[in-house]
């Protein structure tokens, strides 16, 4: 199989309604990557308010012969339905997408808090099991956005789990809330597939900063932004799929190009790739020298994660929709009976950092807009 996938979250609309697909659009993209030799599309209950599975049926599934696909879609884990609904759900995505199985079947969005209750109470990997051996789907897997350590325990409880997909970019790589790398090592531990999403981080890495420009020129002036992003994944040993999120013919037409005939990294492309995440970085409204000095405080909290995953947020084209606002909500669910670190007094921070941005403000912008925009109700 051949290492990108197709994510079916950013289709190409008519109008600003995100239900509003253009299909005639997708039909001719789709047949264009499969036409390459790329089988792997991915969707999901949710996806373009519910309309993804839907267009995928029409463009893909009803056009196209089912052995010459791969097809993923996940389960709305985070809509804590009672277990008397899973079943319904799951014949409901197998009807819209217009198929009897699915190659790849995920758990959508899993983390601490969804793991210790509605995976738990609904008895999903049961259901996920018995599915499997009854052919409905073919590989159990989930996608992941919290911390290695709690993702270490899913899997340990769970060996049949064949594939975890996380996000995964080298601006992420290691960043304290997404933990890209910590949580690779983790799923390459265990012996499983690594799918990789986010690998443009919501087209952010496909601009880069003026100060590497001319670097990336040096290595090769024709090459993408796009492309050092999603080869970085894809060379990564265990990584099954990168799967980027394509909503024009001509992103499609880029993104093809260069992983027909993958190539991995060079050494001297990876150097590039660290010297783009430290010019990003100078980029941010909140930054200083050293953040750890800002973990060393009396709610024991890593700050310097929060303030970062702020600073990250506003460098998106979508600061709203930005994958940190999943690992905040999960790392906040941790601190239900004592948040005293959103509204604590960080001056002595302030002094560490030789006064560099006021960590008090900056941690009351974050933490407000973190909570704010986040997407699930147990934030409460």
């Amino acid at each position: 199989m051949k290492k990108l996938g197709f994510g079916l979250m950013r289709l190409p609309v008519n109008s600003d309604n995100p239900e509003d697909i253009d299909i005639e659009t997708l039909k001719k993209m789709v047949d264009r990557f499969l036409e390459q030799g790329f089988t792997y599309f991915d969707t999901s209950y949710v996806y373009h308010n519910g309309a993804s599975e839907n267009a995928i049926r029409q463009a893909l599934t009803e056009r196209h012969d089912r052995s010459s696909f791969l097809l993923a879609s996940k389960f709305p884990t985070f809509a804590m339905v009672g277990e008397d609904q899973v079943e319904k759900i799951f014949q409901e995505q197998l009807d819209k997408c217009g198929v009897d199985y699915f190659d790849v079947y995920l758990l959508h969005n899993l983390n601490r808090y969804l793991y210790a209750t509605e995976v738990q109470d609904a008895h999903l990997f049961d259901h996920m099991k018995k599915w499997k051996a009854d052919g409905k789907i073919r590989h159990i897997a989930f996608s992941y956005h919290d911390d290695a350590a709690h993702l270490d325990q899913i899997l340990t409880e769970h060996p049949e789990v064949e594939a975890v997909q996380i996000a995964l970019n080298y601006y992420d790589w290691e960043e304290p809330f997404i933990q890209s790398k910590a949580c690779y090592d983790v799923i390459v531990k265990h012996g499983v597939k690594v799918i990789v999403m986010e690998p443009v981080k919501g087209g952010m890495l496909a601009t880069l900063p003026a100060e590497v420009q001319g670097q990336k020129n040096s290595l090769n002036p024709d090459a993408t932004p796009s492309s050092y992003a999603v080869r970085f994944g894809a060379s990564l040993d265990g990584a099954a799929v990168v799967l980027s999120g394509m909503s024009t013919p001509e992103q499609l037409e880029d993104n093809t190009s260069y992983m027909k005939d993958f190539q991995p990294l060079t050494d001297a492309e990876r150097d590039f790739l660290k010297a783009a995440k430290a010019a990003y970085a100078k980029t941010w409204k909140y930054y200083c020298d050293d953040f750890s000095v800002l973990d060393d405080n009396a709610y024991n909290v890593p700050i310097s994660g929060i303030i970062r995953a702020y600073n990250s947020l506003l460098l998106q084209p979508v600061p709203t929709f930005g994958a940190e606002l999943n690992y905040y909500k999960s790392f906040r669910s941790a601190f239900a009976f004592n948040r005293a670190f959103e509204t604590g007094d960080y001056s002595a921070q302030t002094a560490k950092i030789n006064n560099a941005f006021d960590v008090n403000e900056a941690m009351k912008e974050s933490v407000e807009f973190l909570t704010t925009n986040s997407f699930q109700t147990y934030m409460d």
